[in-house]
């Protein structure tokens, strides 16, 4: 199958990273993610079109192999066929990242998304300057009715090996997520929490034996608290609690931790809302998954796979010399940098200029230091 020199070095490359998966399983995933970053959606038929016209193939063969990637095997046409085990891949596409990552530190976000009433995600991803990549996920129908934590659970223990000791991890959760147990599995991990709590409960310091709503702790315009207290009075934990409450809003932000009081600054916690944005790039925002037609969660699965890699590509998309003009323009930083990258692959092929890859550029030990003023 002839293929444009970019396509062969993207299928090398995703051959490398993602070595659990066969030479053929790695190159159509390659193609599917190279046409999904290039057409900006991550329908099928769009993709197969465009990959065949490019690759002068038929349209129905590009688009049949494309469909027959996200089958069970028993599914596939015939003998020996191999489906893709996902959860084998979430630690190759973590190192991925992690090898062109150039900051100490590393955040991740914990949370769920929906699509309507037929899909609900589990998902972490690292956050990236304003988005997110998803690293792990889960896929469930939208009316499936079973336990998070342990699927929580699975997913962290699936990255757990990809994250090296010296690299600082942050874990961020909402309030949805909230428990004890998620905290200590974090923990446990050698991993930072900082885990969002609803004001309702009680909490005391160590060694005061009085216990204090927290409802009525906070208040606004109080500046930050941070102190180490016990929480949970029926299922007591023992941590760091960050308090603060802007004026502007209508409720306080409360957030356990266990990083130490000196180190933990009230502007990690926003990060968070990276991983919303992370959500609309995957939504109407940028790959539309919104359009799927696809209605069983183990094939949404490995397309989830898909959109990752080819966030990736966009992410690793290196500005070329002829769109210099870009650079520190302000206009430039106003889009997500998903949407920068697909312009970037689509400026390049009309240009007929070979396209760069590059590390991730996450913001320095700076990071923190940005003002952030938002609880999300």
């Amino acid at each position: 199958m002839s293929c444009p020199e970019e396509l062969k070095q993207w299928a090398a490359e995703v051959s490398i990273r993602l070595p659990n998966l066969s030479r053929t399983q790695a190159f159509v995933l390659a193609m599917y993610s190279y046409g999904m970053a290039v057409m900006g959606r991550c329908g099928q038929t769009h993709i197969a079109l465009f990959l065949a016209g490019l690759m002068s193939k038929k349209p129905s063969t590009v688009r049949q192999r494309l469909r027959e990637w996200t089958y069970e095997a028993e599914d596939k046409r015939g003998h020996k066929r191999r489906g893709i085990d996902v959860m084998a891949c979430f630690t190759p596409l973590l190192r991925w990242i992690v090898s062109c990552w150039s900051s100490p530190q590393l955040v991740l976000a914990l949370d769920v998304t929906y699509l309507g009433s037929r899909f609900m995600s589990l998902s972490v991803s690292v956050v990236y300057q304003g988005g997110a990549i998803p690293v792990a996920w889960y896929i469930l129908s939208g009316e499936a009715k079973r336990p998070w934590h342990p699927l929580w659970v699975r997913l962290l223990n699936a990255i757990r090996d990809a994250l090296p000791p010296e690299l600082r991890v942050y874990v961020l959760t909402d309030r949805g997520l909230a428990s004890k147990r998620l905290f200590q599995v974090i923990e446990q991990k050698g991993w930072f929490p900082l885990m969002r709590i609803r004001a309702q409960g009680k909490f005391r310091r160590p060694r005061a034996k009085t216990w204090r709503d927290l409802a009525r702790f906070a208040r606004p315009g109080m500046g930050v608290w941070c102190h180490e207290v016990i929480v949970f009075k029926g299922d007591p934990l023992r941590c760091q609690l960050l308090v603060y409450w802007d004026a502007t809003y209508d409720e306080p932000c409360l957030i356990l931790t266990t990083l130490p009081a000196p180190e933990v600054s009230h502007n990690i916690y926003p990060l968070r809302a990276w991983i919303e944005s992370g959500f609309k790039d995957l939504k109407r925002g940028g790959l539309r998954w919104e359009q799927t037609k696809m209605t069983d969660p183990r094939r949404v699965e490995r397309l989830w796979l898909v959109m990752a890699v080819a966030l990736i590509w966009t992410a690793t998309t290196d500005i070329p010399p002829t769109l210099a003009s870009w650079i520190d323009d302000p206009l430039v930083d106003k889009v997500s940098w998903v949407t920068r990258g697909l312009l970037i692959t689509l400026i390049s092929m009309i240009q007929q200029y070979p396209i760069q890859r590059c590390d991730f550029a996450p913001h320095e030990q700076g990071l923190f230091g940005i003002q952030l003023k938002t609880y999300p």
